[in-house]
């Protein structure tokens, strides 16, 4: 045999019992997988079939709770309607006793006026047999009048005819006289009717400022945003404008307190901006408090212009303008001053021309007539003299300056148009609902705390807060040490004490800031 063919018949057998064997493993090894499938497959079911006793019996108790519930809201509902039935039951029940009540008393009432009425027959039938009576008794004195005067009945006639003539021209005389007094009621009564058809005219709403702003929110979640560590960031804000901030529970609203409606607005348009970007934290707080204002600087001219278009008036100086519309953020005894002052320009103008007068003229003075309540500084003067002062500053009409100046009696009305004026602004002023005395008693109060504070040294700014029942110092870190933050916080108090009058008790704040800022560049 050849060698060479030794070595090819082995591996053949070898590879013929390689093949044996595998099979042998790979088919014992199926078998096994096979056996392990099965059990699982049978735990898989196992478990499948409590999961599913599992879920069906939760869906029992779900199904049980729901029927539970759907009971109790069934019997809920029921009862309800048994209650609402049973009190409109009730309600038939009196309103029957009532239409019979009404019934008894209507036929009561029936019997009386019946038996009122045969009363009153009788004493018709007794009235008629009397002035039958009364008739032959005054035949009968007539007859014995003329016996006794020798007098016919048509001579006694002539003679009260004469004496009822000199009776009818004495009353002639006294009506005479009657006449010329209606005739000057007349002329008042005309005018009257003039300054009547002229409020009837003019359509004016009747604002009324108040001291509260609802500053409205996405969410309840920015509040703390506002608020800051520790409420650093409200404090720089209530420290920027003078606004008490109130968040209490009410939801997606912050409450903005302040007698001052130009600082409110300032305020409520710095939260808006710092709200829409997000960024919130005490420098930027103080950013925006300024950009604010001077946005507000802007807004005030444009609610000028805008008024004196509405109102036709033409060739108005600018800083008149500008004073126009400071007025909207003013108030006179609770009256927002704008819309008073709107309204008196209305009402000038509509008299005027009742009148045959010029109601341009009257209209641009009723527009100006309350300008000495908004100037940019303080002064001695009334606001009428004020006023006065600055329209002849500004170059305006001398008929326009003297009804100004004179609308409170102040100086000599040296115009026609003055007195209508004076009579329109009491107008304006006087009608129902248009002031609030104690609400300007309060404004003055609380000025007149910012004022006593600020006129310390060393003060930089005054805010009264909590509806003057707070009163928030802020001074310069520069001037003011803490040993003094101590004693003019105590001195403050003892000055309201004893020269202002207020109702309950007024917290004293005095707040005492150092800052230290470098830049970086």
């Amino acid at each position: 045999m050849d060698p060479n063919i030794i070595p090819v018949i082995i591996g053949a057998v070898g590879l013929g019992l390689g093949l044996l064997l595998g099979k042998f493993i790979f088919s014992k090894n199926t078998r096994k997988q096979i056996e392990e499938a099965e059990l699982q497959s049978q735990t898989i079911l196992k478990e499948a079939e409590l999961r599913a006793e599992t879920i069906r019996k939760e869906k029992e108790l779900e199904a049980k709770e729901k029927a539970v519930q759907l009971k109790a809201a069934h019997d809920k509902e029921v009862f309800e309607k048994n209650k609402k039935i049973n009190d409109s039951e009730n309600r038939i029940r009196q309103k029957e006793q009532t239409i019979n009540q009404k019934e008894g008393n209507l036929d009561k009432q029936i019997k009386e006026n019946e038996a009122i009425k045969e009363n009153l027959n009788r004493q018709i039938e007794l009235i008629n047999i009397k002035r039958t009576e009364l008739e032959k008794h005054q035949e009968e004195h007539i007859r014995r009048l003329e016996k006794i005067a020798n007098l016919s009945a048509d001579d006694a006639r002539n003679q009260l005819i004469e004496s009822l003539k000199h009776e009818a021209q004495s009353q002639a005389m006294v009506l005479q006289q009657e006449i010329i007094e209606d005739a000057k009621l007349k002329a008042n009564k005309e005018a009257r009717k003039i300054i009547i058809q002229t409020i009837q005219r003019t359509a004016a709403e009747q604002a009324i400022e108040n001291s509260i702003t609802v500053f409205n929110l996405e969410s309840d979640e920015i509040k703390g945003q506002i608020i800051g560590r520790e409420g650093r960031n409200i404090r720089a804000i209530e420290a920027a404008t003078g606004v008490d901030l109130i968040v209490d529970d009410t939801p997606e609203a912050i409450l903005l307190s302040s007698f001052d409606p130009l600082r409110r607005e300032i305020a409520r348009l710095s939260l808006q901006r710092l709200v829409a970007d997000g960024r919130i934290h005490p420098a930027r707080i103080e950013e925006v408090v300024e950009k604010t204002k001077k946005q507000i600087e802007e807004q005030v001219m444009e609610i000028g212009e805008r008024t004196v278009i509405e109102l036709g008036i033409h060739g108005l100086h600018k800083e008149l303008v500008r004073m126009v519309g400071r007025m909207r953020f003013r108030s006179s005894y609770g009256q927002n001053l704008l819309m008073h002052s709107r309204e008196t320009a209305n009402l000038c103008a509509t008299m005027a021309a009742e009148l045959g007068l010029n109601p341009k003229l009257a209209k641009r003075a009723g527009l100006l007539h309350d300008i000495g309540k908004v100037p940019d500084e303080e002064s001695e003067l009334s606001h009428a003299l004020l006023g006065a002062k600055l329209a002849e500053k500004y170059g305006e009409n001398p008929a326009v300056v003297n009804a100004i100046g004179a609308h409170h009696d102040e100086m000599e009305m040296q115009y026609v148009i003055s007195p209508i004026i004076q009579a329109c602004d009491a107008i304006s002023g006087a009608r129902p609902g248009a002031r609030r005395e104690i609400m300007q008693q309060y404004i003055q109060r609380i000025k007149d705390l910012e004022n006593l504070a600020m006129a310390y040294t060393g003060v930089e700014k005054a805010y009264a807060i909590q509806a003057g029942r707070e009163l928030r110092v802020i001074v310069e870190a520069d001037k003011v040490t803490d040993q003094d933050s101590d004693r003019l916080s105590f001195e403050i108090a003892q000055k309201i004490q004893t020269e202002m009058t207020f109702p309950g008790q007024i917290k004293v704040t005095v707040i005492r800031e150092k800052r230290a800022v470098n830049v970086a560049r």
